[in-house]
């Protein structure tokens, strides 16, 4: 997913009319519930727009833009081994509390275990080929010869974990990417209220002086190796942090305990989410994260995380806050480390605007700066072998 987020920093210029091309996607999140269990043919879904769509410098549909729409099917599949399906349809928009009709086609749903076909239909998992149905499959192969044994290891299982749901089930919050499917006119361009942009931050001499000296290279606890780039600077307090992802609807995430070990095992067998699974560390300047937040969906393979160490310096009297954001996208088995680790996508930028972009619709930024750092490396790998892309800049937001 991309996000236009930087562009609240771009002054919308005068227009008499705004032609957003077919194939420009919309960022959503949902305000109703959706599911194949409990939804029906042309129930009403609410949705409302995450990230303003650009047509260059002017704001086409800003955030905060409603959305109207409903579902088409929703089939629940009964047996492990069929998929469920849920398609959604969103044809109307509000700007300026006017109504106005669109066309679209849902290409992807944020951090979910479904898949989206080309057709827009979202296609639930096979049970039977998740980790606990395999189990089950490999426990009945073994009933056949030795049925008391295989009576035994099924209780076990199911002291442990449950069976892997094949139904389809999205919250309000959940978030997905809209691609229009035929052009749409608007009678001109939609800026944002005044109130909803955040402004400048002051003294932008001193804010790139302070972020020229910060570190920017995270570093593996174990082994010790280079990995995540700062990508953000928060300026303000722990408390504003924590007000503002919690509005975004992020999550803090737990210590690495042997209970939340256990509970990330049982997710991942499951193959469910865990919105407070913990993170593996990692050291900036020697020092671990003092705040960690994440945002899942319904599993664990994907998230957006994030790792905020404070720092020393302060910045118009408010505490600094280092930022590593990145997207994991999917987990494999390490051979080095003899065991799971996260596979993430390597435009870190891309996860840098996703934060931004949630941070700005809480209404709680009052100040945002893009800043240049010329001596970050553009391409390198985190500690687990994944390439890191980036630009090199770092979004600084003055919270409020």
């Amino acid at each position: 997913m991309q996000y236009a987020v930087l562009a609240v920093l771009a002054l919308p210029l005068h227009a008499l009319a705004l032609d957003v091309p077919a194939g420009a996607e919309m960022q959503i999140r949902l305000k109703t519930n959706a599911s194949t269990q409990s939804s029906k043919p042309h129930d009403k879904v609410e949705a409302i727009v995450l990230a303003p769509v650009m047509v260059g410098e002017q704001f086409a549909i800003p955030a905060g833009t409603p959305l109207h729409g409903e579902v088409v099917k929703a089939i629940e599949s009964a047996k492990g081994d069929e998929r469920s399906a849920l398609v959604l349809s969103f044809s109307e928009l509000e700007i300026a509390g006017a109504k106005v009709p669109i066309s679209t086609q849902l290409s992807g749903v944020d951090n979910a275990r479904e898949t989206v076909d080309a057709q827009g239909q979202i296609n639930g998992i096979l049970a039977s080929e998740t980790i606990t149905g395999l189990l089950d499959s490999g426990i009945e192969k073994l009933s056949q010869k030795y049925a008391g044994f295989a009576d035994i290891l099924r209780q076990a299982k199911g002291a442990v974990v449950k069976p892997a749901e094949n139904g389809i089930t999205y919250e309000a919050g959940v978030e997905m990417t809209l691609k229009l499917t035929s052009s749409l006119h608007l009678d001109g361009p939609s800026t944002p209220a005044a109130d909803a942009q955040p402004g400048s931050i002051p003294n932008l001499d001193a804010l790139t002086s302070l972020v020229e000296q910060e570190p920017f290279r995270t570093v593996a606890q174990k082994p010790p190796k280079p990995s995540d780039i700062t990508n953000i600077l928060l300026i303000g307090s722990a408390e504003q942090i924590e007000r503002a992802f919690t509005d975004a609807g992020w999550a803090a995430a737990s210590s690495l305990s042997g209970r939340a070990k256990f509970e990330t095992f049982r997710a991942l067998v499951e193959a469910r989410g865990y919105k407070e699974a913990p993170v593996s560390v990692l050291l900036l300047d020697g020092k671990p994260p003092d705040l960690v937040f994440e945002k899942l969906n319904n599993t664990f393979a994907q998230r957006h995380h994030l790792r905020a160490w404070q720092r020393p310096a302060t910045f118009l009297g408010q505490p600094v806050w280092a930022v590593a954001a990145t997207h994991d996208t999917g987990i494999s088995f390490s051979e080095q480390d003899r065991t799971f680790i996260h596979k993430i996508d390597s435009n870190i930028d891309a996860e840098r605007g996703k934060v931004v972009a949630d941070l700005l619709f809480t209404g709680r930024v009052q100040g945002i700066a893009l800043v240049e750092r010329p001596k970050v490396p553009q391409h390198g790998q985190n500690a687990t072998g994944d390439s890191l892309d980036t630009d090199g800049s770092m979004a600084a937001l003055l919270l409020k």
